[in-house]
């Protein structure tokens, strides 16, 4: 893994910003696609209700909501889902 300069990636975003407002310079922007819904993504990764539960960081009864369609996943759980269906050995190493 590569040493990031956090440092200097917020000046360098300073300066994108300051150049956009100064003469519309195109931002550099991401259109992310939602994930699966949970449960095909839990049945791709062989995981029962309970271990993805615990690798998400939620209740069971919120896996199920999902999977039964009564509640939708919020952001973080989102992007987790999102990691999970497009990198399942890097959510799988969570263990």
């Amino acid at each position: 893994m590569s040493k990031r300069d956090i440092g200097q990636e917020i000046i360098e975003s300073i300066k994108e910003i300051k150049a956009y407002k100064h003469n519309g310079k195109d931002l550099r922007t991401r259109k992310l696609t939602d994930p699966a819904p949970p449960q095909e993504i839990r049945e791709k990764l062989n995981l029962s209700q309970t271990a993805f539960a615990g690798l998400m960081g939620v209740s069971v009864r919120t896996v199920q909501d999902w999977e039964q369609g009564r509640r939708e996943p919020s952001g973080p759980a989102e992007a987790l889902l999102r990691i999970a269906e497009q990198k399942p050995d890097v959510f799988l190493s969570l263990r």
